[in-house]
């Protein structure tokens, strides 16, 4: 079983920065990917970014220039740094693990991100 903590959301003003964490424990499979996805009131749960097992990263467009997502292996977390963010950034960011042997995906608990004009 693996159990993601995630922490860093707050409220923000528009045009400034967050870096959310996400740490992961439990039996872990090495070979999985991680990363982050967000759903905003009324739509739909929205990719933002992630990290392979390979090395590959990918982001949603809306995201591409602003955001970084980055891992530790050693400490098997991983971060989400949001830079320039915006009003439309408002959402619940939800951090996966996804165990690519066995099949399984895992969820945090999500973490509110608020961003006023």
């Amino acid at each position: 079983q693996v159990q993601l903590v995630e922490s860093g959301g707050d409220l923000v003003q528009a045009g400034g920065s967050l870096r959310l964490s996400c740490k992961a424990s439990g039996r872990i499979f090495i070979i999985n990917n991680m990363g982050w996805y967000r759903q905003a009131p009324g739509k739909e749960r929205e990719l933002v970014a992630s990290w392979t097992s390979g090395g590959t990263t990918n982001y949603a467009d809306s995201v591409k220039g602003r955001f970084t997502i980055s891992r530790d292996n050693a400490k098997n977390t991983v971060y989400l740094e949001m830079n320039s963010l915006k009003p439309e950034d408002t959402a619940v960011y939800y951090c996966y693990l996804r165990d690519l042997h066995y099949g399984r995906s895992y969820w945090g608990q999500g973490t509110q991100v608020t961003v006023s004009s």
